[in-house]
């Protein structure tokens, strides 16, 4: 898209140079869309990207903005709720262009912002905490801390049952460009992962040590003696291997599936999940994942999934005493 954009050019003064793209909500490319052309300003509001050096803005285009259409084509929309096949998402996307829904996507039926997303409180002493990881370097990498519930009451004054999650924290490794990482070391990963459970305990959100989670079980991998599980150990942080076993995939999809489910209801009978709002980039990832169009009971790789990755390792672990 950017080489196209290159080869607009004119030596008539007169010719204005226009690039106009038109898109619907979904599929694979969605996340990077969504950050490039909507998230950076109000619909209708000029926005200058200074590394491509150009004006952007996005213009929202709803049925009641084409009204001849209306007029001349009546059943028009009764043909597109008809083709929806008795989706809900799906209308709603085509229908109202809603960005933070993926209409056919895994989690968009069952995530619910206003009711998963919490405003942060502090975690109480009696509920576990930890810390998931997945690994990447020129792909962003991904660390999520976690609170599980014991069954007592939390700050916010609500119960919620026992082994319920929380995302209370989370740091993840972009350049700002969807789906980019930092290349950064793992031993400077590690010494800022430290830094940050430091802060984290500093500001009164946690009041106790952060006990080790899973990880990316590649991270444990041996090269000429060493790996980078071991690199980082050696600066004060551990990893327990995460489950990727043949279908841990679908599996971990199933269950953040089913936590979500049990989170939009209240009082909940079953475990569920929530996030703190100061996780954006789980909030600006995770909900739009679309399904992998040769498997659809799995999420698409290709897309941008480290800290869905890193939410299933969590989901799917059994705690024990770590390697490193």
């Amino acid at each position: 898209m950017d080489k196209l954009r290159a080869c607009l050019r004119s030596t008539h003064p007169g010719i204005r140079k226009r690039f106009i793209l038109t898109a619907n909500p979904g599929g694979v490319g969605h996340n990077w869309f969504k950050a490039r052309y909507i998230d950076p300003a109000p619909p209708c509001t000029p926005f200058y990207d200074s590394v491509l050096l150009t004006w952007r803005v996005f213009i929202p285009s709803l049925l009641e903005d084409n009204p001849k259409l209306i007029v001349n084509d009546p059943h028009y929309w009764k043909r597109v709720i008809a083709a929806a096949n008795g989706r809900t998402d799906l209308i709603k996307a085509w229908r109202y262009g809603q960005w933070h829904i993926v209409a056919g996507g895994m989690f968009d039926d069952v995530w619910r912002p206003d009711r998963h997303v919490l405003p942060p409180f502090p975690i109480p002493s009696r509920w576990r905490c930890d810390r998931a990881f997945d690994w990447g370097s020129s792909k962003p990498f991904s660390v999520g801390w976690w609170a599980e519930s014991d069954g007592t009451r939390a700050p916010n004054g609500k119960t919620y049952p026992r082994g319920t999650l929380f995302r209370f924290a989370e740091w993840y490794g972009w350049n700002g460009h969807p789906n980019e990482g930092i290349k950064m070391l793992a031993v400077d990963i590690a010494k800022n992962i430290r830094d940050k459970e430091s802060r984290l305990r500093g500001t009164g959100l946690v009041s106790k040590s952060i006990d080790p989670g899973p990880a990316d079980s590649a991270i444990f991998d041996v090269d000429n003696g060493m790996s980078i599980a071991a690199d980082m150990a050696k600066h004060g942080v551990r990893w327990i291997p995460a489950d990727k076993s043949p279908g841990s995939r679908k599996t971990g999809a199933e269950k953040l599936r089913a936590r979500l489910t049990a989170s939009q209801q209240f009082p909940m009978e079953e475990p569920g999940i929530f996030i703190f709002a100061d996780c954006r980039q789980w909030i600006r990832c995770v909900p739009v994942l679309p399904r992998d169009p040769r498997d659809t009971d799995d999420v698409d790789s290709s897309a941008e999934d480290h800290n869905y990755d890193e939410t299933r390792y969590r989901l799917l672990h059994k705690f024990s005493i770590p390697i490193f």
